[in-house]
């Protein structure tokens, strides 16, 4: 009996490298571009006065991965912002292997298209390969339960790749599925 397999993973393996060995010219699957991991991270400006808060996202942030959620602590005090040396500030989670492919999996099924006016996302890469995606409501997973929800918190997804380019990385996350908006570069 074969070992459990993400879809997503199996259909990198079999038609992903494939397809971009073909675009690209690549004469070793080693030189196909993969997705080494996706870190999801919320920002949270306003636990430094509600520290329930922070409790509340790593709660939420561990439901919707499957993975414990991480505090992430500030690094230095900023008085304007009442803010001291290692107070917890956000949480964290990064994903790899299955687990990030699951994930994925499911952002791309189910996640993305129940955001309300969804168009698709923006293509802005940073440069060398990798993809960050904002999200304004975690209430689009369909683990949280919207009954209980008390705030509306939002999160960034950075989708981190192997890639030496965005173009490379472009052509990866399009064929794993994201719903990207159809933009002419104009190049």
């Amino acid at each position: 009996m074969a070992a459990y397999q993400p879809t997503l993973k199996t259909m990198y393996k079999e038609q992903i490298k494939a397809a971009l060995m073909k675009q690209f010219g690549y004469t070793s699957v080693m030189q196909c571009p993969k997705l080494e991991k996706i870190v999801i991270n919320q920002g949270m400006g306003q636990a430094v006065a509600d520290k329930k808060l922070i409790e509340v996202a790593q709660q939420e942030l561990t439901t919707i991965t499957g993975q414990k959620a991480v505090q992430t602590k500030s690094k230095k005090d900023i008085s304007n912002f009442k803010l001291r040396k290692g107070m917890p500030i956000g949480v964290r989670v990064t994903l790899r292997s299955d687990k990030m492919y699951e994930f994925l999996e499911r952002l791309i099924a189910v996640a993305l298209p129940r955001i309300r006016d969804f168009k698709g996302i923006n293509e802005k890469f940073d440069g060398r390969g990798n993809y960050t995606l904002g999200i304004a409501e975690q209430i689009i997973f369909p683990e949280i339960d919207i009954d209980k929800i008390t705030k509306i918190f939002g999160m960034e997804i950075t989708f981190v790749t192997s890639a030496k380019t965005d173009e490379e990385a472009y052509a990866l996350l399009k064929e794993f599925g994201l719903p990207f908006k159809n933009v002419k570069k104009n190049n």
